[in-house]
């Protein structure tokens, strides 16, 4: 099964838009990663399961760029093209471990529903 990744598909999951902002930010926690390469990054990590269009990427990348939870810079990819490289701030940090800990909380309660109900 494939998800398509963007703010309206998770609200058709009844999942937040910040939960997108989460997956963006761990994606990046690791390292500095251009906009093709955190999209293959997370498909990658779900085994196909999560894909993020370009519409939905770009435009979130820029609002975490806005509030201060990355900052971006141009460099040169592996195939010697100029890309913006987005990579993690401290507040971007902080907001991370905020969503983190949400995510391990609202999981660990639908497991313990899924289980007993």
């Amino acid at each position: 099964m494939e998800i398509e990744l963007s703010i309206f598909a998770l609200k058709e999951y009844g999942i937040p838009a910040g939960r997108w902002f989460a997956i963006g930010l761990k994606t990046l926690s690791n390292a500095p990663q251009h906009g093709y390469g955190i999209a293959a990054r997370i498909q990658q990590i779900t085994d196909d399961a999560l894909r993020v269009e370009e519409g939905s990427l770009y435009p979130a990348l820029h609002r975490m760029e806005q509030v201060g939870w990355i900052a971006a810079e141009w460099q040169m990819t592996a195939k010697n093209r100029r890309a913006r490289f987005y990579r993690l701030t401290r507040t971007g940090q902080r907001r991370l471990n905020e969503e983190q800990e949400k995510w391990d909380r609202l999981t660990k309660a639908v497991g313990k529903l899924l289980r007993l109900a």
